[in-house]
């Protein structure tokens, strides 16, 4: 009673975590909005996957229950990861480095252009994956509850003293932040 995961927690040097399905990533109902939006096709059998992940997506009630006493700060992916991540950072007075490339993305994610894979994966919303943050040393125990509640996470990033968010791929080279989350108030 009395503990909750909130987005004021996050210190520098504690690594970034999304959670996602074992099989997947995040990033897949922007891409079905996508195709609704006529931007893409996509074969049947791919279109269905992740129409499935946009129209029935699974809430992380139960990771989040096992990482309450683990994580440091923790956020549900509605308005996508860039955006997400912004409430903690800015509730947190810290920033994050993301490595773009160790964002776990589907196969049908996978095969699509990079510009599109990023945009999905750092803007893309109605995803409802937990967003969490937990000290380098608990990684043990951030495993043990995704196994708990039969849910795969996948470390992204870093918590960083310097406000603001940096998106890097796997050469370490600083990427265009120009994908942002689903903001409410914009007009």
């Amino acid at each position: 009673v009395g503990q909750a995961l909130r987005r004021d927690g996050a210190r520098a040097g504690d690594v970034l975590w999304v959670s996602h399905p074992a099989s997947g990533g995040i990033g897949d109902a922007r891409l079905a909005l996508e195709v609704f939006r006529g931007r893409l096709a996509l074969p049947a059998e791919a279109f269905e996957s992740v129409r499935t992940a946009m129209e029935c997506p699974q809430p992380r009630v139960a990771l989040g229950r096992a990482l309450v006493g683990v994580a440091t700060s923790a956020i549900d992916l509605s308005d996508g990861l860039s955006g997400d991540l912004g409430h903690i950072l800015g509730r947190s007075g810290v920033g994050a480095r993301v490595q773009a490339d160790a964002v776990p993305r589907s196969p049908v994610l996978a095969a699509q252009p990079r510009d599109l894979q990023l945009e999905c994966l750092l803007a893309g919303g109605d995803d409802y994956e937990l967003l969490f943050t937990a000290p380098a040393s608990a990684e043990a125990r951030v495993r043990a509850a995704a196994q708990s509640a039969g849910v795969a996470v996948t470390p992204i990033g870093r918590i960083e003293s310097e406000p603001g968010l940096r998106v890097v791929d796997a050469r370490g080279q600083a990427l265009p932040l120009q994908w942002r989350g689903f903001d409410h108030f914009a007009s």
